[in-house]
């Protein structure tokens, strides 16, 4: 006879040991903060430029207490495509078919589409409580009073029903985080300006706003300031302040009430993103004109990030990772060459947008007290999409092979267990503004087009920093960077078996699916861990 008493107390007994074992798992787990740049390129902290034109303490000082990458690429050259990556481990194209631009206005559906497997969420699972702060920037979908969705452009977001369009169904809170406070675009430069709480708009964007009442620096600094609609109150100036108060806010209130489990906090910064606009406090702060003093206030946030976490206790319990969109903005480079003969790009040929090197190597950081060893630089190739799978490797999740699928492990680096002659990845993607591909297999590089990939070099601003083509007449551009890190010398037709070698391959990992491994397996932590430092 059917015993439904029994069947019920059996699986409720089932539950409360999964639960069990989900909190024992939790308490072992570090809390992770991702601290995710904007425009910075390579040559922007001192730690990577040794002829910088300021210094960057706190950055460099988290780079000697921990490790340093020298050979990490955004995913795409612009920063929509980038947070995707990020977000979801995997190339914009997964997502798009082919590439993917920077949203503005009430500008959507989101790149992270329904059933796509978030870090957040996989951490979620895991017993974390998760959170993002700052810009959001992949998308999200707006309603018309007919519950039509609404497209770009700045007309538009007078246009929004917000009844219709809150709580958000594709915001931070739909995609894997318990709390947010965000920004639909760029904070600074891509209309709508408001604040998303939870998914909720509390001041809908009836204002315009006038670039001309923002400040000016140097005359020239407040370049790419859009006019377009804001909420009464919206404060540009201190953005990334208003988002590091959010981001601490959460971590506190968190080690206050649940103290028991781990956080995952996300402060997505807008510098050095074009317009330059520095909190007061930190204007004049360095000798190299107004971005350098927007750089130091980048700098000082996260001084204040690994103060915060030394303060409550819990510095040996957290793993820092920073890193970058993409490489550094146009002008940006143009001026501050110019003006302060720093370079943003690091010496790396091209900037934002661009294919080659300048355009997505950027700077990638991580710091854990205890675990990962200090003064730590590797030249392992690495990508941003690859913090997904070493945050599932950090908490012993084997991923699926339908998620996170160009991420790859590089836990086994950051803890000193990795072979430096040994590359972890056997190949890199990434893609320009136009999503075409590059390609990367050792000191190889393949770029599956003509020219920059992004820029327009014979405009006026850019042409002192064109390079003659060697090989114009080929249709893509293949250099061995060992012997030619500024990719002057095309080797398309003089290496063809080199050059159809990785067309192939390149043909092969956007055909597949994946460019990750499949069957990936965490790194086994116990008995890795380090002395603590304190």
């Amino acid at each position: 006879m059917f015993d439904q008493t029994r069947v019920i107390r059996k699986a409720l007994a089932i539950v409360v040991l999964l639960l069990m074992t989900v909190i024992s798992q939790a308490e072992d787990h570090p809390n992770i903060i991702v601290i995710y740049a904007d425009d910075l390129g390579f040559g922007d902290l001192s730690c990577y430029n040794s002829e910088a034109a300021y210094e960057t303490p706190r950055l460099d000082q988290m780079a000697a207490e921990g490790i340093r990458f020298t050979d990490a690429h955004s995913p795409s050259t612009v920063c929509s495509p980038s947070r995707y990556g990020l977000f979801s481990g995997q190339q914009i194209f997964r997502s798009t078919g082919r590439g993917g631009g920077a949203f503005e206005g009430p500008g959507g559906p989101s790149y992270l589409k329904p059933g796509t497997r978030t870090v957040a969420q996989m951490l979620q699972q895991q017993g974390y409580r998760t959170g993002v702060f700052g810009k959001w920037h992949v998308g999200l979908s707006w309603f018309d009073k007919e519950g039509e969705r609404l497209g770009g452009g700045f007309e538009n977001s007078l246009l929004i029903d917000y009844e219709k369009s809150t709580p958000l169904m594709d915001g931070p809170n739909a995609r894997g985080f318990d709390e947010s406070f965000v920004t639909p675009n760029c904070p600074n430069t891509d209309p709508l300006y408001v604040y998303i709480e939870n998914g909720k708009v509390a001041a809908p964007a009836s204002e315009r706003h006038d670039p001309k009442r923002l400040p000016n620096p140097g005359g020239k600094w407040r370049w790419d300031n859009d006019a377009g609609w804001m909420s009464p109150g919206y404060d540009f100036i201190n953005a990334d302040l208003l988002f590091f108060e959010k981001t601490k806010a959460f971590i506190k209130d968190h080690r206050q009430h649940t103290p028991d489990k781990p956080f995952f906090a996300v402060l997505s910064t807008q510098i050095a993103h074009a317009p330059v606009l520095p909190a007061e406090e930190f204007n004049g702060a360095t000798e190299a004109g107004p971005r350098a003093d927007f750089v130091w206030e980048l700098d000082v946030l996260v001084g204040r990030v690994l103060d915060l976490v030394k303060e409550l206790g819990i510095d040996d319990e957290t793993l820092v990772l920073f890193n970058s969109d993409n490489g550094p903005e146009t002008l940006h480079v143009n001026w501050m060459r110019h003006d302060h003969e720093h370079d943003p790009s690091g010496g790396w040929r091209g900037m934002k947008r661009d294919g080659w090197e300048g355009g997505h190597r950027v700077p990638f950081i991580a710091r854990w007290p205890g675990h990962i060893p200090p003064h730590q630089v590797s030249a392992q190739m690495t990508n941003t999409t690859d913090i997904f799978a070493t945050l599932a490797s950090v908490v012993g999740v084997s991923l699926p092979d339908d998620a996170a699928t160009d991420s790859f492990d590089m836990l086994p680096v950051m803890l000193g267990h990795q072979d430096e002659s040994r590359s972890v990845r056997p190949h890199l993607l990434t893609q320009s503004f136009r999503g075409e591909f590059q390609i990367r297999q050792g000191p190889w590089k393949y770029l599956d087009h003509q020219g920059s990939g992004g820029n327009n070099y014979d405009v006026k601003n850019m042409q002192e920093w064109a390079i003659p083509e060697k090989s114009p007449d080929a249709p893509g551009q293949l250099y061995n960077l060992e012997v030619d890190p500024g990719e002057t010398d095309n080797l398309y037709f003089t290496e063809e078996a080199k050059r159809i070698e990785l067309q192939s391959l390149l043909a092969k990992l956007k055909s597949s699916g994946r460019s990750a491994l499949k069957n990936r397996v965490p790194f086994r932590m116990a008995s890795t861990q380090q002395p603590s430092a304190r």
